[in-house]
Protein backbone atom coordinates (compact mmCIF):
# COMPACT_ATOMS: atom_id res chain seq x y z
CA UNK A 1 0.00 0.00 0.00
CA UNK A 2 1.26 3.49 -0.86
CA UNK A 3 2.45 5.48 2.14
CA UNK A 4 -0.15 8.03 3.20
CA UNK A 5 0.88 11.66 3.03
CA UNK A 6 -2.10 13.61 4.26
CA UNK A 7 -3.03 17.24 3.89
CA UNK A 8 -5.72 19.10 5.81
CA UNK A 9 -7.69 22.13 4.61
CA UNK A 10 -9.72 24.19 7.10
CA UNK A 11 -8.26 24.91 10.52
CA UNK A 12 -11.28 26.02 12.52
CA UNK A 13 -11.98 24.69 16.00
CA UNK A 14 -12.69 21.22 14.61
CA UNK A 15 -10.10 21.15 11.84
CA UNK A 16 -7.19 22.34 13.97
CA UNK A 17 -7.76 19.50 16.42
CA UNK A 18 -8.27 16.90 13.69
CA UNK A 19 -5.12 17.94 11.85
CA UNK A 20 -3.24 17.80 15.13
CA UNK A 21 -4.21 14.15 15.56
CA UNK A 22 -2.92 13.40 12.05
CA UNK A 23 0.41 14.97 12.91
CA UNK A 24 0.68 12.97 16.13
CA UNK A 25 0.23 9.67 14.27
CA UNK A 26 2.78 10.68 11.65
CA UNK A 27 0.47 11.03 8.64
CA UNK A 28 0.28 14.81 8.19
CA UNK A 29 2.38 16.41 5.46
CA UNK A 30 0.81 19.87 5.31
CA UNK A 31 -2.13 22.17 6.01
CA UNK A 32 -3.95 25.05 4.35
CA UNK A 33 -6.55 27.53 5.51
CA UNK A 34 -8.54 30.44 4.09
CA UNK A 35 -6.37 32.62 6.32
CA UNK A 36 -2.82 31.69 5.33
CA UNK A 37 -1.55 33.12 8.62
CA UNK A 38 -3.45 30.44 10.53
CA UNK A 39 -1.93 27.73 8.36
CA UNK A 40 1.52 29.16 9.05
CA UNK A 41 0.83 29.21 12.79
CA UNK A 42 -0.17 25.54 12.68
CA UNK A 43 2.84 24.69 10.52
CA UNK A 44 5.21 26.30 12.99
CA UNK A 45 3.63 24.57 15.97
CA UNK A 46 3.57 21.11 14.37
CA UNK A 47 6.55 21.30 11.98
CA UNK A 48 4.64 20.57 8.76
CA UNK A 49 4.13 22.42 5.49
CA UNK A 50 1.93 25.51 5.78
CA UNK A 51 0.54 26.04 2.28
CA UNK A 52 -0.59 29.45 1.08
CA UNK A 53 -3.47 27.78 -0.80
CA UNK A 54 -5.02 24.28 -0.90
CA UNK A 55 -3.66 23.63 -4.41
CA UNK A 56 -0.14 23.79 -3.00
CA UNK A 57 -0.83 20.65 -0.97
CA UNK A 58 -1.65 18.55 -4.04
CA UNK A 59 1.95 17.80 -5.16
CA UNK A 60 2.88 16.70 -1.64
CA UNK A 61 -0.21 14.76 -0.50
CA UNK A 62 -2.15 11.73 -1.71
CA UNK A 63 -5.01 12.16 0.79
CA UNK A 64 -6.43 15.61 1.47
CA UNK A 65 -9.11 16.15 4.11
CA UNK A 66 -11.40 19.18 4.06
CA UNK A 67 -13.30 20.81 6.92
CA UNK A 68 -14.80 24.00 5.50
CA UNK A 69 -18.06 25.89 5.85
CA UNK A 70 -20.11 25.78 2.67
CA UNK A 71 -20.88 23.95 -0.58
CA UNK A 72 -19.13 26.58 -2.69
CA UNK A 73 -15.98 26.21 -0.57
CA UNK A 74 -15.92 22.43 -1.05
CA UNK A 75 -16.22 22.72 -4.82
CA UNK A 76 -13.70 25.55 -5.07
CA UNK A 77 -11.09 23.70 -3.01
CA UNK A 78 -11.70 20.36 -4.75
CA UNK A 79 -11.40 22.01 -8.17
CA UNK A 80 -8.09 23.60 -7.16
CA UNK A 81 -6.75 20.31 -5.82
CA UNK A 82 -7.88 18.39 -8.91
CA UNK A 83 -5.92 20.76 -11.15
CA UNK A 84 -2.65 19.77 -9.44
CA UNK A 85 -3.40 16.33 -7.97
CA UNK A 86 -1.20 13.27 -8.21
CA UNK A 87 -2.92 10.23 -9.78
CA UNK A 88 -4.86 8.34 -7.14
CA UNK A 89 -5.32 11.30 -4.80
CA UNK A 90 -8.39 11.01 -2.57
CA UNK A 91 -10.17 14.06 -1.16
CA UNK A 92 -12.11 13.36 2.05
CA UNK A 93 -14.67 16.02 2.90
CA UNK A 94 -15.68 16.45 6.55
CA UNK A 95 -17.82 19.53 5.88
CA UNK A 96 -21.60 19.50 6.17
CA UNK A 97 -22.89 20.22 2.67
CA UNK A 98 -25.46 18.83 0.24
CA UNK A 99 -25.25 15.35 -1.23
CA UNK A 100 -25.33 16.96 -4.70
CA UNK A 101 -22.12 18.82 -3.87
CA UNK A 102 -20.54 15.50 -2.91
CA UNK A 103 -21.56 13.99 -6.26
CA UNK A 104 -20.19 16.98 -8.17
CA UNK A 105 -16.92 16.94 -6.23
CA UNK A 106 -16.46 13.23 -6.86
CA UNK A 107 -16.78 13.88 -10.61
CA UNK A 108 -14.04 16.51 -10.38
CA UNK A 109 -11.62 14.11 -8.72
CA UNK A 110 -12.47 11.08 -10.84
CA UNK A 111 -11.86 13.13 -13.98
CA UNK A 112 -8.18 13.36 -12.97
CA UNK A 113 -7.79 9.76 -11.79
CA UNK A 114 -8.55 10.41 -8.14
CA UNK A 115 -11.59 10.00 -5.92
CA UNK A 116 -13.72 11.86 -3.39
CA UNK A 117 -15.49 10.71 -0.23
CA UNK A 118 -18.14 12.64 1.66
CA UNK A 119 -17.37 12.05 5.33
CA UNK A 120 -19.16 14.49 7.64
CA UNK A 121 -18.54 14.14 11.35
CA UNK A 122 -20.46 14.35 14.61
CA UNK A 123 -19.21 14.74 18.16
CA UNK A 124 -18.55 18.43 18.49
CA UNK A 125 -15.35 20.26 19.33
CA UNK A 126 -14.87 17.92 22.29
CA UNK A 127 -15.01 14.90 19.99
CA UNK A 128 -12.47 16.47 17.65
CA UNK A 129 -10.09 17.34 20.47
CA UNK A 130 -10.36 13.88 22.00
CA UNK A 131 -10.17 12.01 18.69
CA UNK A 132 -13.61 10.51 19.30
CA UNK A 133 -15.66 11.68 16.33
CA UNK A 134 -18.31 9.59 14.59
CA UNK A 135 -17.59 9.70 10.86
CA UNK A 136 -20.29 8.87 8.30
CA UNK A 137 -18.83 8.09 4.88
CA UNK A 138 -20.30 7.97 1.39
CA UNK A 139 -18.41 6.79 -1.67
CA UNK A 140 -16.28 3.94 -2.95
CA UNK A 141 -15.53 1.32 -0.31
CA UNK A 142 -12.04 0.65 -1.66
CA UNK A 143 -11.22 4.36 -1.45
CA UNK A 144 -12.45 4.36 2.14
CA UNK A 145 -10.17 1.43 2.96
CA UNK A 146 -7.18 3.39 1.63
CA UNK A 147 -7.89 6.46 3.77
CA UNK A 148 -9.06 4.59 6.89
CA UNK A 149 -5.83 5.29 8.83
CA UNK A 150 -6.48 9.01 8.37
CA UNK A 151 -10.02 8.74 9.72
CA UNK A 152 -8.94 6.50 12.58
CA UNK A 153 -6.61 9.27 13.78
CA UNK A 154 -9.57 11.36 14.96
CA UNK A 155 -12.58 9.05 14.71
CA UNK A 156 -13.89 6.61 17.30
CA UNK A 157 -16.37 5.21 14.76
CA UNK A 158 -16.06 5.18 10.98
CA UNK A 159 -19.17 3.95 9.14
CA UNK A 160 -19.55 3.33 5.41
CA UNK A 161 -23.11 4.53 4.75
CA UNK A 162 -23.30 3.77 1.02
CA UNK A 163 -22.61 5.47 -2.29
CA UNK A 164 -21.41 9.05 -2.69
CA UNK A 165 -23.78 11.44 -0.88
CA UNK A 166 -24.88 8.87 1.70
CA UNK A 167 -22.58 10.41 4.29
CA UNK A 168 -24.21 13.81 3.83
CA UNK A 169 -27.68 12.30 3.96
CA UNK A 170 -26.74 10.64 7.25
CA UNK A 171 -25.50 13.98 8.57
CA UNK A 172 -28.85 15.51 7.58
CA UNK A 173 -30.61 12.97 9.80
CA UNK A 174 -28.07 13.66 12.55
CA UNK A 175 -28.76 17.39 12.44
CA UNK A 176 -32.52 16.91 12.75
CA UNK A 177 -31.92 14.83 15.87
CA UNK A 178 -29.48 17.39 17.28
CA UNK A 179 -31.81 20.31 16.60
CA UNK A 180 -34.76 18.50 18.15
CA UNK A 181 -32.74 17.53 21.21
CA UNK A 182 -31.59 21.11 21.76
CA UNK A 183 -35.19 22.34 21.42
CA UNK A 184 -36.39 19.96 24.11
CA UNK A 185 -33.47 20.53 26.46
CA UNK A 186 -33.67 24.32 26.29
CA UNK A 187 -37.44 24.34 26.74
CA UNK A 188 -37.20 21.96 29.68
CA UNK A 189 -34.37 23.83 31.40
CA UNK A 190 -36.17 27.16 30.97
CA UNK A 191 -39.16 25.57 32.70
CA UNK A 192 -36.88 24.30 35.47
CA UNK A 193 -35.57 27.83 36.05
CA UNK A 194 -39.07 29.28 36.08
CA UNK A 195 -40.28 26.90 38.78
CA UNK A 196 -37.18 27.37 40.92
CA UNK A 197 -35.38 24.04 40.58
CA UNK A 198 -31.69 24.01 41.54
CA UNK A 199 -29.37 23.09 38.65
CA UNK A 200 -26.90 21.28 40.90
CA UNK A 201 -29.65 18.85 41.94
CA UNK A 202 -31.75 18.90 38.77
CA UNK A 203 -29.11 18.04 36.19
CA UNK A 204 -27.64 14.91 37.84
CA UNK A 205 -31.18 13.70 38.44
CA UNK A 206 -32.15 14.13 34.79
CA UNK A 207 -28.90 12.57 33.61
CA UNK A 208 -29.63 9.50 35.73
CA UNK A 209 -32.79 8.68 33.81
CA UNK A 210 -34.38 8.50 30.38
CA UNK A 211 -33.98 12.25 29.74
CA UNK A 212 -30.20 12.01 29.52
CA UNK A 213 -28.41 12.89 26.27
CA UNK A 214 -25.07 14.13 24.96
CA UNK A 215 -26.37 17.69 24.80
CA UNK A 216 -27.80 17.63 28.30
CA UNK A 217 -24.48 16.39 29.66
CA UNK A 218 -22.29 18.76 27.63
CA UNK A 219 -24.43 21.91 27.47
CA UNK A 220 -27.11 21.73 30.17
CA UNK A 221 -25.16 23.36 33.00
CA UNK A 222 -23.50 25.96 30.79
CA UNK A 223 -26.85 26.95 29.24
CA UNK A 224 -28.31 27.57 32.69
CA UNK A 225 -25.26 29.75 33.47
CA UNK A 226 -25.70 31.72 30.23
CA UNK A 227 -22.33 30.49 28.95
CA UNK A 228 -22.59 30.16 25.18
CA UNK A 229 -19.02 30.78 24.02
CA UNK A 230 -18.08 27.13 23.46
CA UNK A 231 -19.38 24.44 21.14
CA UNK A 232 -21.28 24.57 17.85
CA UNK A 233 -22.19 28.02 16.56
CA UNK A 234 -25.92 28.34 16.07
CA UNK A 235 -25.41 30.13 12.73
CA UNK A 236 -23.75 26.96 11.44
CA UNK A 237 -26.63 24.76 12.60
CA UNK A 238 -28.99 27.19 10.87
CA UNK A 239 -26.93 26.74 7.68
CA UNK A 240 -27.02 22.96 8.06
CA UNK A 241 -30.77 22.93 8.60
CA UNK A 242 -31.25 24.82 5.35
CA UNK A 243 -29.59 21.87 3.62
CA UNK A 244 -31.64 19.41 5.68
CA UNK A 245 -34.86 21.20 4.68
CA UNK A 246 -34.06 20.53 1.00
CA UNK A 247 -33.38 16.86 1.73
CA UNK A 248 -36.67 16.51 3.62
CA UNK A 249 -38.61 18.36 0.92
CA UNK A 250 -37.25 15.99 -1.72
CA UNK A 251 -38.03 12.97 0.48
CA UNK A 252 -41.55 14.18 1.26
CA UNK A 253 -41.22 13.82 5.04
CA UNK A 254 -42.49 16.09 7.83
CA UNK A 255 -40.37 19.18 8.52
CA UNK A 256 -41.98 20.64 11.64
CA UNK A 257 -38.86 20.37 13.82
CA UNK A 258 -36.65 21.65 11.00
CA UNK A 259 -38.87 24.68 10.34
CA UNK A 260 -39.23 25.56 14.03
CA UNK A 261 -35.47 25.42 14.55
CA UNK A 262 -34.76 27.45 11.41
CA UNK A 263 -37.15 30.17 12.60
CA UNK A 264 -35.76 30.22 16.15
CA UNK A 265 -32.12 30.37 15.08
CA UNK A 266 -32.91 33.05 12.50
CA UNK A 267 -34.42 35.13 15.33
CA UNK A 268 -31.32 34.65 17.49
CA UNK A 269 -29.03 35.53 14.59
CA UNK A 270 -31.02 38.73 14.01
CA UNK A 271 -30.41 39.57 17.68
CA UNK A 272 -26.65 39.18 17.19
CA UNK A 273 -26.21 35.73 18.75
CA UNK A 274 -25.11 33.82 15.63
CA UNK A 275 -21.64 33.02 16.98
CA UNK A 276 -22.99 31.57 20.23
CA UNK A 277 -23.47 27.87 20.94
CA UNK A 278 -26.74 26.28 19.84
CA UNK A 279 -27.79 26.08 23.50
CA UNK A 280 -28.32 29.86 23.39
CA UNK A 281 -31.78 28.81 22.21
CA UNK A 282 -32.69 28.90 25.91
CA UNK A 283 -32.86 32.69 25.51
CA UNK A 284 -36.09 32.27 23.52
CA UNK A 285 -37.56 29.69 25.88
CA UNK A 286 -37.44 31.77 29.05
CA UNK A 287 -40.33 33.89 30.32
CA UNK A 288 -40.60 37.14 28.40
Amino acid sequence: MTEIKAGFVGLGAMGWAMAGHLQRVGLLAGVANRSAAKAQAFAQEYSVLGAAAPAELAPHCNVIALCVSADADVLEVTRAIAAHAQPGTIVVDHSTVSSKTAVDAQKLMRAVGGDFLDAPVSGGVEGAKNGKLSIMVGGDEAALARVKPVLDAYGARVSHMGDIGAGQNTKAVNQVLVAGAVQGICEGLALAEAVGLKPEVLLPTLMGGAANSWYLEKRGASAMRDEFNVGFKLALLHKDLGIVREVAEAAGTDRSVIEKCLADYAELMAQGHGDEDVSALIRLKRKK
